[in-house]
């Protein structure tokens, strides 16, 4: 049964841990893919390539991600952030596994029978297999377990082990069919000794050259008139930066702030002045923290730097029985009484045996370790007791060690007895986990630590504050509509926000975190569409208009025209700029004559390669740079459009570097690079060849 259960446990986190592996080998970066909200099956989160997604299984996978996050992050709450990231980490896998699975279809690889036999029972099964099949103690592969649950499953008929096993089976395979995959593409990319010698020459052939800059910022914009044909020449020439990877939406909104005030400060601080006079005078430090503190601190020895600066800068020179604050910290004020103070280790070296209380009740277990305790102080071995009676897996395999740990690690029971203590002592310690049998190993440094009663209070928006609020969104929403909005709002002294490129999954309108409540809301609306109620965070509340609707796909004009307006009057700049540097380049044979009818200096630079083509003081200028090195030295170039404006350069010469001594050693370096961006060219290429529907938004 204890097989069984492990099966069980790793079988369902198989599919995962291989979509995770795949991803982190072809492509890091998140996938974001989409079409239109109403175009969702009812309780389909997605569909690949006719591939549908069924919300139930997803969500199950979203919520072990999200506990995975959570156990992580040391516990506590699941965070928006923290939901969102989790359904993001989920669709890649998703999407990476499905297209992956239907490429590898599509080309004929399989797994043979001979070949999955060979890697469930062969001389080196497969890492899956190790995995479920390892010795509890010893952590090793255990090939009898694994013929053993074989033979059960063969004869005894059991269908839920069968199951497993089965699930299991199509873990091992799917890995095997993407190292096949991942080999087979491997195996295409390749790097010649021309392209390793050609790489070598750009990132150590230096030109030294001389320049001359018209830059666009000589020309007043307001000198500039942009015309329709000028904007639609941009956009036909780089319309391929205008693609969409996923459906998105343009927004305007107004935030109605509704966060704490002065008065609901000065009554948080009220509060704690009078929390402070009964924390003097109780005689229950710890329960009156816990009862009363807005933030429930463990009443347990702190050592500096693990408490707020302000109180940290007092906690530690205050006597004991002193009550200090309040400070502000964090949006809240604080106060602490000092219950103990002493000196005390920074870090413990500890073993310990661990017994279940629950089995044989507390004094029986109690006498039961002070048995052990006994045949330990006798001579007899803390290992090996630890490893016959220990019901802490983790550490009975290495003979009870727990390491080296410092305070705040160990439940307070556990961590009083090895910080008080001294080195070499044997302690029993009972626990909310058992009793433990607790040998101090070391005890490392030695600092003050203070044992207080924290108490805080929050600074927290009151109801005259928030109603305020509320009020103002309802005033504004109330007299709203599609056509007056903006008017409405300037009209209001109201601060209009926008965010053009709102997706599914996003959590926030440009930095201004918001409840998903408003990002399902825009998508569901129509362009133009202003929210039909108010929409409210912890201090804030939100009235939204949808302004434009991206389909997935190339934008049109119109949806990028203001976010290209200053690369647009760029370019018209650049047609001046040209016409003038064409003029001072007729007859000219220098730049320095060329420099002097444009009524300027040509700058001198040095040693630049063509692998990082920065002008130095000046820009990032592919063209330019890409131009010189093609030049014959000390001929004037043409006039190049750049980034930062318009060039001439001429080339005084060139410095090349003495021949590579190690072209393999070139080509293997140049073919790591290569294979990596290699599986992100060919990841992007399956995805947006791929039919993918995206209806997140609609469940989460």
């Amino acid at each position: 049964m204890g097989l069984m259960s492990y099966l069980r446990n790793r079988a369902g986190l198989i599919v995962t841990v291989i979509g995770i592996a795949i991803i982190a080998f072809l492509l890091g970066d998140a996938i974001r893919t989409g079409t239109p909200f109403w175009a969702a099956h009812q309780n389909q989160v997605g569909n690949i390539n006719g591939e549908a997604i069924a919300y139930q299984d997803f969500n199950q996978q979203v919520d072990q991600t999200a506990e995975t996050f959570k156990q992580q992050m040391g516990g506590g709450s699941l965070t928006p952030q923290m939901k969102t990231y989790a359904v993001q980490q989920v669709w890649n896998q998703y999407v990476t596994r499905e297209l992956l699975k239907q490429e590898i279809e599509k080309i004929g690889l399989s797994v043979g029978k001979t070949e999955l036999n060979d890697m469930v029972t062969g001389a080196n099964p497969a890492y899956q297999i190790q995995q479920a099949f390892a010795n509890p103690q010893t952590g090793q592969f255990d090939r009898a377990q694994l013929t053993n649950f074989i033979s059960q499953v063969s004869t005894a008929g059991n269908a839920q082990a069968a199951a497993q096993w089965n699930a299991l089976l199509e873990g091992v395979k799917e890995e095997r069919l993407s190292t096949k995959y991942a080999n087979l593409l491997s195996n295409s990319v390749y790097v010649t000794s021309l392209e390793a010698n050609d790489d070598y020459l750009q990132r150590n052939k230096l030109a030294n050259f001389k320049y001359v800059l018209l830059d666009y910022a000589g020309i007043k914009d307001a000198d500039v008139k942009l015309t329709d044909a000028d904007y639609k020449a941009y956009y036909d020439k780089n319309k391929n930066l205008f693609r969409n990877t996923e459906e998105s939406r343009a927004v305007e909104y107004v935030i109605f702030d509704g966060r704490p005030a002065a008065k609901d400060s000065l009554f948080a601080k009220e509060s704690i002045n009078k929390l402070k006079e009964n924390l003097i005078a109780s005689t229950n430090d710890s329960l009156f923290a816990s009862i009363n503190s807005d933030t429930k601190y463990p009443f347990t020895y702190v050592k500096k730097g693990q408490v707020s600066p302000a109180l940290d800068s007092v906690l530690f020179n205050a006597p004991v029985g002193a009550t200090v604050g309040p400070f502000l910290a964090n949006g809240a004020y604080e106060i602490a009484k000092i219950t103990d103070a002493r000196f005390s280790p920074d870090s413990v070296k500890a073993s310990h045996i661990l017994l279940n209380s629950q089995e044989l009740g507390e004094a029986k277990t109690l006498a039961k370790a002070d048995s052990i305790k006994a045949l330990i102080q006798k001579g007899e071995s803390f290992a090996a007791l630890a490893l016959q009676f220990s019901m802490d897996q983790g550490s009975k395999v290495n003979g009870g060690e727990l390491g080296t740990f410092t305070r705040g690690r160990m439940v307070p029971e556990f961590e009083n007895a090895v910080f008080n203590g001294k080195t070499g002592d044997l302690l029993v310690v009972n626990s909310q986990y058992g009793v433990h049998i607790i040998k101090i190993e070391n005890q490392i440094g030695n600092a003050k630590v203070v044992k207080a009663a924290i108490v805080n209070k929050t600074i927290s928006s009151g109801k005259e504050t928030l109603n305020a609020a509320y009020s103002k969104a309802n005033d504004f929403l109330s007299q709203v509509n599609a056509d007056n909005f903006a008017e409405v709002a300037k009209k209001s002294n109201l601060q209009i926000g926008v965010a053009k490129n709102v997706v599914g999954m996003d959590n926030s309108l440009e930095n201004n975190e918001v409840p998903r409540d408003v990002i399902k809301w825009i998508f569901e609306a129509d362009k133009n569409e202003v929210t039909d109620r108010i929409f409210e965070s912890e201090n804030t509340y939100i009235v939204a208009k949808v302004t434009g609707i991206n389909p997935k796909g190339i934008l049109p004009l119109e949806a990028v025209k203001n976010d290209i307006e200053v690369a647009v009057r760029n370019e018209v700049k650049a047609r001046q700029l040209q016409e003038k540097a064409n003029a001072a380049l007729a007859g000219a044979t220098s730049i320095d004559q060329i420099a002097q009818k444009l009524g300027k200096s040509a700058v001198a630079v040095e040693n630049v390669v063509l692998a990082n083509p920065v002008i130095p003081g000046v820009a990032l200028e592919n063209a330019v740079v890409g131009t010189l090195f093609g030049l014959q030295p000390n001929k004037p170039s043409k006039a190049i459009q750049g980034n930062q404006g318009v060039y001439v350069v001429q080339v005084n010469g060139f410095v090349n570097p003495a021949g590579t001594t190690d072209i393999n050693a070139q080509k293997k370096q140049l073919l790591a690079g290569k294979a990596q961006r290699a599986w992100a060219s060919i990841f992007r290429a399956l995805q947006d060849k791929a039919e993918i529907v995206d209806n997140r938004v609609k469940f989460f």
